[in-house]
């Protein structure tokens, strides 16, 4: 069933008011990546009453009271992206187009769309229910943070906003711990992944330097932000303090992280892959092309990219699925009407970090004093493909599945590292799970760029590229690779794209597809180098490119050759 949207809905499931209602600014798609659509079903699953508001009109009260008003609280999330990310380009643009609305057109969701649909709601519902928000913009904006857009340190979220809770990461344990409390009209003070706002300190929590602080100095700044980031991890985590003038943030240590067999059930919920029929009236939403028959195998990365949110947001723990429940899932979906055969993607935020995990980081929680994969990978880190492998094969298997194609990213420093089971996992991979090309995303190839990104300086890219095409000839494929770099980040001049140019002429031969000029996103380690101009490892000065004719210089220097 879908989630329901209008009172027709509620008529139909006998419904006569809803327990939570989430207003989302994506539009609805009833699919395990939209994490609304998990969130309600698995509130669904312990007996409420859940609805949803796609991309409300902010000029009536029409579309949010469309549902009625809750009886426990209101869920707000921006959608699956910031909404500044989805509306502005890298160089300060108005985005024509928008896959996840309805037309394409980037016309239904509002700037800081966490905040406008908070104030949306507390202009209309007299009854003045709880307001709860989340997502990756409410997640990555819960402390006092850089924004890009406005080029200044903005408060916390829940301030500007005015909401009464915030719950980040991806929610699903602390939302339900929610949900119990305030249908029991219980305090929920202690629940973990959650922040809130008070008048009072609280024990045994570390105090951040203060938003008056941060704003006007750089190394409080970055002060505030090592601590954040070092209480990340949910085993080591403490809870945070952060003054506001005279109110309080309190951010309590983070939720645990979900075990295999909630994962799975997560995951196999049933789901309709598809657009509301009511939403689907109003056009095509694009997004649904990638997402509609794709599988997530795995969350979490340990690869700590600086430029990249999901440490931030889903964790540094890699958290797999079991190969039962996938093939289980694909079943599932093999048997819906709309179903084509194709898998679009068997995946997660990297593809192939299945079953990776190190032990020590399990039970002690992340190292404070080195990384997974950079400045090289761990030793203590298992990097064994094999039970990918297996998982390939098993899935190939089904019958009712002509093709499953793997659309996630992978990481390759991974694949040559693998002496055991690399190879055969890149040959596996090539020959059954690539539709004509496979993307990779090196970013960059000079060595003191790749080291402010967060990724091993010492990848040989051009050995990966020799063992792709070496496979691909063998097996009789003319395939080929597709490449992701980045222009603009922190550290990189235009003499370190003019290295970069030189190196994909020699070893690359074909212009990159893909150039993106780098976006610092709220709490990520290169926003914190972008505004400080201080590289996190060495403490010495470090270039910024701000000027925006600089940055697109950089980007058409390799995409021109």
């Amino acid at each position: 069933m879908f989630l329901p949207i209008n009172q027709n809905d509620l008529k139909s499931l006998g419904w006569s008011e809803l327990d939570i209602i989430f207003v989302l600014g994506d539009a609805y798609i009833d699919s395990p990546y939209c994490g609304v659509a998990i969130l309600g079903k698995l509130l669904i699953s312990r007996g409420y009453k859940v609805g949803v508001i796609s991309q409300p009109s902010l000029d009536t009260p029409d579309d949010i009271l469309s549902l009625g008003v809750p009886k426990l609280f209101w869920g707000v999330s921006a959608g699956a992206v910031d909404s500044m990310v989805s509306n502005y380009t890298s160089l300060m643009k108005r985005r024509r187009e928008d896959d996840l609305t309805p037309g394409g057109v980037n016309n239904r969701r509002p700037d800081r769309a966490t905040i406008k649909y908070t104030n949306l709601i507390k202009q209309f519902d007299k009854f003045k229910r709880k307001i709860v928000i989340g997502g990756v913009e409410a997640s990555l904006r819960r402390v006092a943070h850089y924004d890009y857009w406005d080029d200044k340190i903005r408060r916390s979220i829940l301030f500007d906003s005015k909401a009464d809770i915030l719950i980040y990461g991806m929610g699903e344990l602390s939302i339900l711990e929610l949900a119990e409390r305030l249908a029991r009209d219980d305090d929920y003070s202690n629940i973990l992944g959650i922040c809130y706002i008070s008048k009072n300190l609280k024990g045994g929590y570390i105090e951040l330097p203060s938003y008056e602080e941060v704003s006007a100095s750089k190394s409080k700044f970055s002060e505030m932000f090592q601590i954040f980031y070092e209480n990340s991890d949910p085993v080591t985590a403490k809870g945070l303090l952060q003054r506001h003038g005279d109110r309080i943030l309190i951010h309590n240590p983070p939720q645990r992280v979900l075990e295999q067999r909630e994962l799975d059930a997560i995951y196999e919920m049933e789901f309709e892959h598809d657009i509301h029929p009511e939403i689907k009236k109003l056009g095509k939403v694009k997004a649904l092309d990638t997402v509609k028959f794709s599988l997530t195998i795995n969350r979490g990365c340990f690869g700590e990219c600086n430029f990249c949110s999901i440490a931030v947001h889903q964790g540094t723990r890699v958290v797999s699925r079991s190969k039962e429940s996938i093939i289980r899932e694909l079943h599932f979906i093999s048997k819906l009407k709309h179903f084509d055969g194709v898998i679009r993607d068997l995946g997660g935020p990297t593809a192939n970090m299945y079953m990776f995990e190190c032990d020590k980081k399990i039970k002690y929680g992340k190292c404070k004093d080195k990384r997974c994969l950079t400045p090289q990978i761990c030793s203590n880190m298992s990097v064994d493909h094999s039970n990918l492998i297996d998982l390939y094969r098993a899935v190939r298997k089904i019958p009712s599945i002509k093709k499953i194609f793997v659309s996630s990213g992978v990481r390759t420093d991974l694949i040559l590292k693998d002496s055991k089971s690399g190879e055969k996992y890149l040959e596996e991979l090539i020959k059954y799970h690539v539709s004509g090309q496979l993307k990779i995303a090196p970013e960059h190839t000079d060595k003191d760029v790749l080291r402010l990104m967060g990724k091993p300086s010492n990848f040989d890219l051009s050995e990966f590229i020799d063992k792709f095409y070496s496979i691909s000839r063998k097996n009789s494929l003319k395939y080929f690779l597709t490449y992701y770099f980045i222009a603009g980040h922190p550290g990189c001049s235009q003499n370190n794209m003019e290295n970069l140019n030189k190196y994909i002429q020699k070893h690359i031969k074909t212009p990159p597809e893909q150039v993106q000029i780098f976006t610092p996103l709220p709490s990520t380690y290169s926003a914190l180098m972008y505004y400080t101009g201080i590289d996190i490892d060495t403490g010495g000065s470090i270039f910024v490119e701000r000027a925006l004719k600089m940055k697109r210089a950089q980007k058409e220097l390799i995409i021109k050759n």
